[in-house]
């Protein structure tokens, strides 16, 4: 019974050690500001292969050739993502898993507005 009250204690005291990091404020808004960039980036990336779609859909007639180019375009957005924002190897996954989520549903959003609007 003791044994277990020692060990009580020694574990309070580990747990009363331990400190919160310090908090980074310039390299956590050097992070957001490079985040904001680069969704705006996607962003531009998803309207411009929205429109290359349309225009491939009203030249050819098949749907298949539009939406393999957005396809292709999106497979290639990280490239040049990276080439665009020299700090882009400092994103985490789930930062590139959100940035091509938004360029793939604002390239499908566009490319149907367009056609749905403009035929």
């Amino acid at each position: 019974m003791a044994k277990k009250a020692r060990q009580r204690l020694a574990e309070a005291e580990a747990d009363a050690s331990f400190e919160f990091p310090e908090f980074d404020e310039p390299t956590f808004l050097r992070h957001e500001f490079e985040q904001t960039w680069a969704t705006v980036l996607a962003f531009l990336l998803a309207v411009a292969d929205g429109i290359l779609s349309y225009l491939l859909g009203r030249i050819v007639p098949l749907l298949v050739v539009p939406a393999a180019v957005g396809i292709a375009w999106l497979g290639l957005s990280p490239f040049l993502i990276q080439r665009l924002r020299p700090t882009s190897d400092q994103y985490t996954r789930g930062e590139w898993a959100g940035l091509l989520l938004l360029e793939f549903f604002g390239w499908v959003g566009f490319w149907f507005l367009l056609s749905d609007v403009l035929h």
